[in-house]
């Protein structure tokens, strides 16, 4: 709590307490002498506990407009940011440097599927990307984003659960929309040296050449195998290592991969449908 002020009325000298001194320590005058400094206003003492407490709230809400308009004013820069790193993971996916190969060279179109693998009418690349900001609510409203390269690949966003949070990526597939080209994989809290390693490159080059379809047509999607891919196992086409200690984060990675690709059936199957039928006339 404030201290009181006394002022000698004798000397002007100021004393700061509870009460008056007994005696003034430069004039020598009883405390009868001394007059108690009252303040002008309300907030007038910088000692009291109220300007204390009005100092501290209007610092508070000064401090927070700020930051405000700081988050607004950068809002474009940020979202502009945001974007490069998707569309530099959609490059990367596809086996390409990003920092040599820019997004508008290698892609050729985005779109939004349904769940029959129709395109979405009405849908910019804009809408495309701003579906991927929240990719757990555009799968579940059946919406299916997909990029088409120039070459012919297409890369496949996929999203799911790791150990502790949400995993996610892009999956780019060959032409003949089975064989992998190539992975990229990322997570919000795996645990580092265990889960954390599905975003580390000798990872995701295990998926290269992998497919996702068995030599009969069917929906394999692949598989992080505990203990090891082995070339003698007969799923070995379709599986890759799981990483070793992070077995709840493997089985995410799974779980991600088959439940993202195999929405993508209906456009793979009329895709091939189309191109046997150009091929046969």
């Amino acid at each position: 709590m404030a201290k009181k002020k006394f002022i000698c009325k004798v000397c002007g000298y100021v004393h700061e307490g509870d009460a008056a001194p007994e005696k003034c320590p430069v004039c020598g005058v009883p405390a009868s002498e001394f007059v108690e400094q009252k303040p002008k206003g309300l907030f007038s003492d910088v000692n009291s506990n109220a300007y204390i407490i009005l100092y501290s709230v209007v610092m508070v809400v000064l401090v927070a407009a700020l930051l405000a308009v700081a988050s607004f004013s950068l809002q474009d820069r940020q979202n502009a940011n945001i974007l490069n790193e998707k569309q530099q993971q959609i490059v990367k996916a596809l086996g390409e440097d990003p920092l040599t190969a820019k997004y508008a060279d290698v892609i050729a179109e985005a779109q939004i599927l349904d769940a029959e693998g129709n395109p979405v009418q009405g849908k910019s690349e804009a809408d495309v990307f701003a579906a991927l900001q929240d990719m757990k609510s555009t799968l579940a409203s059946g919406q299916y984003p997909i990029f088409k390269a120039k070459n012919g690949c297409v890369v496949i966003p996929v999203y799911g659960a790791g150990l502790w949070d949400a995993i996610w990526g892009y999956v780019a597939l060959e032409p003949d929309l089975n064989t992998v080209k190539g992975i990229v994989m990322d997570h919000k809290s795996e645990t580092p040296g265990l889960g954390a390693e599905i975003a580390s490159a000798p990872h995701q080059a295990l998926y290269i050449g992998k497919t996702i379809f068995d030599d009969g047509g069917k929906f394999v999607s692949i598989t992080l195998k505990k203990g090891g891919a082995k070339p003698e196992d007969p799923n070995y086409a379709h599986e890759v290592d799981a990483i070793t200690g992070g077995t709840k984060t493997s089985d995410g990675v799974t779980a991600m991969l088959h439940d993202c690709l195999v929405n993508y059936i209906p456009y793979i199957e009329a895709h091939k449908a189309a191109n046997s039928n150009m091929s046969n006339n």
